[in-house]
Parts: C-alpha cells; structure tokens; sequence
C-alpha cells in the first residue's frame, strides 16, 4: 500500500498576533507547521505554540528570500507548503494539496489561485486576479530565491502543475498599514537595485508610474472592480513611483544631493 507522503506548512512572522490564528487553523491538518519568527513584540510565537507549531526565532533579517530558506531548512516533511500569515486554505486547496501528496509527480511543483482581499472587496481584476502562485513543492527539490523582496522559489525547470482550490489572501484590509508595508518593500527594492549598480532616469520615474495606472486601471480592467479597482491603481502608481524616486534619488552623485543643504 502506497504511504501519503508528508506536508510540512511553513511560515516566516514577525507581529501577526491578529492574522496568525485563523492561517493556522487552516493547515491544522498538516504534518508539521514550521513558524520562523523575526522577533515578534505580540504573541505570534504564543498563538503558533499553542496550535502545535514548531517555533524558531531568527532576528538578523537578511531579507524575505533568505528568511524562507532558513524556515524551510526547520522543516522535516516530504513537501513543502510556504504560506504568510495573511493567507487561509480553502477546504477544496485542502483537498486538492492531499491528492498530490497521494499521488505526487516527482519533478513537479503544484500552483494555486490566490484570491486577493482589498478594502473589503476580493478583486476579480486590476492584475490581482488569477494570481496564480507556486507554493507546492518537493523540500529537498526546491528552495526560494535570495531576493530581499519579491521572492519566488527556484523550480529550475520543473513542471507546474494546476491545482484548483483557491487560497484566500487578506491582502489590504486598512489602507494606512498596507501603504506603510508597501513603502517598505519599495525602499528595499532600490537598496537592492542600487547595490547591483542599476540607476534610472528621472523620466523613468514618470513613466513607469503613469504606465502602472493605465495597466492596472485599463489594460486590467481594473475600472471593473469600482471604486476599490480605482483605488489599488493609484496605489499601484504610487508603489512604482516610491521605487524609483528612491532609486534615482540613491543614484545621485553626493554634491548633487547636498546641493540645498
């Protein structure tokens, strides 16, 4: 008789005290959950202990990519599942992740559909929607990318596999906290992009902000979601546009900086 092979659910936290429970609550039926906590001042590691969570701290942050590959090298099981705390399994994901761990194709990595929240709405538009994302995976096949921000797992060829199920992704629930998250993720992609050498225009500024509105507004048919569609557009712009105003700024000769000074 064939044995299931084994699901460890990974996490990377740091002060998800208010989200945490319920992503738990999820993949309860897993074999394992690995939390990996970047020093957490609410009761993130509490809540993961007390689901059954194995708990580990890591507070030198080197970046999301790294910290993923740290958690998962916590991790004991057959397959991997990578999750945030933000995010909830379906009961049809639940069902479809246990037909692959039944029935797995070696070489292969299995993507879902994440239906993402935004000020009360699941956008069905503006780009978020499918968002389709790899999470499924082989651990000692596959890992995450070093990247700081935007990091994607490394499947080096291999097959994607479709799963069905959705997983549900609370993305945006009040504007203030997710600005602040995207201000930062913007400021540690022109670090990364200026330590690489990469610079930009000042036109460039202009046009991959304006160019981010139209794609996400019409060329996504984000007019589709209301108001909220109008919304994520123009935080969509303002995203690119902190991006690239700080790249440019960072690539600015020192006296062209302290000009005004």
């Amino acid at each position: 008789m064939f044995l299931r092979k084994s699901l460890s659910v990974v996490l990377i936290t740091r002060d998800e005290a208010e989200l945490l429970s319920d992503c738990l609550a999820s993949v309860s039926w897993a074999d394992e959950i690995i939390l990996l906590d970047a020093g957490s001042n609410d009761e993130t590691c509490h809540i993961a202990m007390q689901a059954g969570a194995r708990v580990f701290q890591s507070t030198n942050w080197l970046g999301f990519g790294k910290q993923r590959q740290l958690a998962q090298g916590y991790a004991s099981s057959d397959y991997i599942l990578m999750l945030d705390a933000d995010e909830r399994v379906t009961p049809q994901l639940q069902q479809d992740i246990m037909m692959v761990l039944q029935h797995p194709e070696p070489g292969t990595v299995y993507s879902f559909v994440r239906r993402n929240l935004f000020l009360g709405r699941f956008m069905r538009h503006s780009g978020w929607y499918p968002d389709r994302v790899v999470r499924l995976y082989e651990r000692e096949e596959y890992n995450y990318n070093a990247m700081p921000v935007h990091e994607s797992l490394d499947i080096r060829g291999a097959k994607i596999l479709a799963l069905q199920g959705d997983l549900m992704h609370l993305t945006c629930r009040d504007l203030p906290t997710f600005q602040r998250k995207q201000l930062q993720y913007a400021e540690t992609w022109a670090l990364e992009y200026y330590r690489q050498g990469r610079k930009c225009s000042f036109f460039a500024i202009i046009s991959h902000t304006y160019s981010v509105f139209v794609n996400k507004w019409l060329l996504r048919a984000g007019f589709l979601d209301g108001k909220q569609g109008w919304l994520l557009a123009m935080v969509n712009a303002q995203y690119t546009f902190n991006k690239y105003a700080h790249l440019w700024v960072l690539s600015q000769p020192c006296r062209e900086r302290e000009h005004d000074l």
